[in-house]
């Protein structure tokens, strides 16, 4: 398995941290264009990818795409952004509010309300893009942005076909723990997310969950994590694809609102066109499988797996990331 990437962002101009990144504008090619806009007060820091031979004269699909929990747009959004670009979509990746390098304070905040927010503001801006058509725009959601994808959708039927990969259930975990391994300790955990958000009110101390030191991080010691999520995570996040602005830790008191959150709560609303992918090995599968069964609201709907994928290596291993990227073409070109 080829772990091959920009490991260091100095390396690239953009900040761009996976394999085949732009490293620069070229005439005639796909291009990155950073931006800014605002949402809900604060300043979202954004990457467009423009078509090969892109001309603001001409209509173009487009497609959001979310990154994960704990990821940037330089990362695994920012792959299947500029495959998509390659292909003669307009996409855009942003940071989501409070984290990366878009504003809000305190830093790393995860509440699904601004997560789909973020969603939402994405297919703002690029609606009005030169050259987008309005008409014709998709979503990509990928691991917690996936879920959040699905929630946007639910409601925004601005876009007209709705993908995710590898998807996590952001609520469903912080709550019952990956795997369901944390089942009997739910209310000690709200109690403590409650406990946080006194401290921060009274105090003005941010408490944070998930941290995690990737400078201290060694091979014995990811090797002793059970799950093929987290193990190979702390690789692609701590080492092979690591980004300054990409951290596990979010506020403690987010659980508040995580916690009674679930993807799957009302996703029968959802009447676009579907499609969920996976890794066939991901041990994530659970919830794309358990969110797929609950999406009854539309009549266009495919699970989609690619065999022997985990789910970390559905970000970046060349021969799934085609194969995936393959699938989202014929899926976006059918209903686009």
């Amino acid at each position: 398995m080829s772990t091959t990437a920009f490991a260091d962002t100095s390396k690239n101009p953009y900040g761009l941290v996976y394999q085949g990144a732009i490293t620069q504008n070229v005439l005639g090619k796909v291009n990155i264009h950073p931006v800014n806009y605002n949402l809900n007060g604060l300043k979202i820091a954004a990457n467009v990818y423009t078509p090969a031979d892109y001309d603001v004269n001409k209509k173009y699909p487009a497609v959001v795409v979310a990154h994960p929990n704990g990821g940037v747009k330089e990362q695994v959004a920012g792959l299947y952004a500029q495959r998509l670009a390659e292909l003669g979509y307009v996409t855009i990746a942003a940071d989501a509010s409070y984290q990366g390098a878009s504003e809000g304070n305190p830093r790393n905040v995860d509440k699904p309300y601004f997560r789909t927010e973020d969603i939402h503001g994405m297919a703002d801006f690029i609606s009005s893009y030169p050259g987008v058509d309005k008409d014709r725009l998709g979503v990509l959601g990928i691991c917690g942005g996936g879920g959040y994808t699905l929630n946007a959708a639910k409601s925004d039927k601005r876009f007209k076909a709705v993908a995710t990969l590898s998807m996590f259930n952001s609520g469903e975990v912080r709550r019952n723990g990956y795997m369901n391994s944390q089942l009997d300790t739910i209310q000690e955990r709200l109690k403590e997310a409650s406990d946080a958000r006194e401290k921060e009110v009274s105090t003005g101390d941010i408490s944070y969950s998930g941290n995690i030191d990737f400078d201290a991080l060694t091979d014995e010691s990811i090797s002793k994590i059970s799950t093929d999520l987290y193990r190979e995570g702390m690789v692609y996040y701590g080492k092979t694809h690591r980004h300054p602005n990409a951290t596990f830790k979010y506020t403690t008191s987010s659980l508040m609102e995580l916690m009674t959150w679930d993807a799957r709560d009302n996703i029968e609303l959802i009447d676009q066109p579907l499609l969920m992918m996976a890794g066939s090995k991901a041990d994530s599968l659970y919830m794309t499988k358990e969110a797929f069964e609950k999406a009854t609201g539309t009549k266009h709907k495919e699970l989609f797996l690619v065999d022997g994928a985990t789910h970390i290596q559905t970000y970046f291993v060349p021969e799934y990331v085609d194969k995936f990227v393959n699938k989202l073409n014929e899926f976006y070109g059918r209903y686009l």
